[in-house]
């Protein structure tokens, strides 16, 4: 636009050049001419001005329609885990925070355009965190809840169907249930300010409920005899069980509820709509999909 206005600028200025050579005899003429000049060219600058704020608004709605625009550049920092496998851990080869919530919340900045410095935390105080605003998202297997809705905004569910499940040691053939565990008063550990201690509030009369910081406390609480069972998240229950409890706990039971994971930023923050459309972005290029097998071995059933 700066090049169009200063050839308007010539143009105006060779203009006068030619009034003024012409003489007194030719004046009338030349004062039409020139206001026929002065019309032409505050037009032409008025549409210049126009084009310029047409490229302008272009540009704010583009970038409202794209979600990305005001994110871009930014550093925003996330709460996550680091001792919740699958889905974020620090690998003990290599000392590095990885995993499915991880892996994906990278991709999802880079694919918006954002930076991400992870802060690990316990679950309680990433949920406290942006709920007071603390931190700018958390990305920690949380599930989206009604009573959570009302103080946290959640991205579109990035992880459908996550059950909680109950697992005993191995060899306790009294609790085959969370029925039994309430009819005979035994105590169930579980993760503070878990949906799994919310579901043991809502949902037992006698179970004497021990929430622990960590979800492995409690793990070593079943396997120790501290605790009598332990209720989780089905897939990081089921991961343990296999690959760290070394068979001395089991799953017993049925799955209970079927919530979806996803994450959870203060309400009215920015990067909601930019984080679910990145998030769409890898679902339709298959970029979650590769992730996703990553970690669970297999990738997302319908794909």
């Amino acid at each position: 636009m700066m090049k169009k206005n200063f050839w308007l600028s010539g143009v105006m200025g060779v203009s006068l050049l030619a009034v003024a050579a012409c003489g007194a005899d030719e004046t009338e003429g030349d004062a039409g001419e020139e206001d026929v000049n002065g019309d032409d060219t505050g037009d032409v600058e008025e549409d210049a001005d126009a084009g310029e704020e047409d490229e302008d608004t272009a540009d704010v709605e583009n970038g409202d329609e794209n979600g990305a625009s005001s994110v871009a550049g930014e550093t925003y920092t996330v709460a996550t885990d680091n001792n919740f496998v699958p889905f974020a851990f620090t690998d003990l080869d290599t000392d590095e925070l990885t995993g499915f919530d991880i892996e994906l919340m990278t991709a999802i900045s880079e694919e918006a355009g954002f930076d991400v410095e992870f802060e690990t935390v316990d679950f309680a105080a990433a949920l406290s965190g942006i709920q007071a605003g603390t931190y700018d998202a958390a990305i920690n297997a949380m599930s989206i809840t009604e009573e959570r809705k009302e103080t946290v905004d959640f991205s579109d569910p990035y992880y459908f169907d996550a059950g909680i499940i109950v697992a005993v040691a191995d060899g306790n053939d009294e609790i085959q249930s969370l029925e039994d565990a309430d009819e005979q008063g035994a105590t169930v550990g579980t993760r503070q300010g878990s949906t799994s201690q919310e579901y043991l509030e809502d949902n037992t009369d006698d179970v004497n409920i021990e929430a622990f910081p960590e979800i492995t406390e409690a793990y070593q609480a079943v396997i120790s005899g501290h605790v009598d069972a332990v209720l989780y998240d089905e897939p990081n229950v089921l991961y343990y069980t296999e690959e760290q409890a070394q068979g001395q706990m089991v799953t017993v039971g049925d799955t209970l509820l079927a919530d979806d994971y996803g994450i959870g930023m203060p309400q009215d923050h920015e990067l909601l709509e930019p984080i679910n459309e990145a998030l769409d972005t890898l679902k339709e290029d298959g970029t979650y999909d590769d992730i996703y097998e990553e970690y669970f071995g297999e990738r997302p059933e319908g794909t």
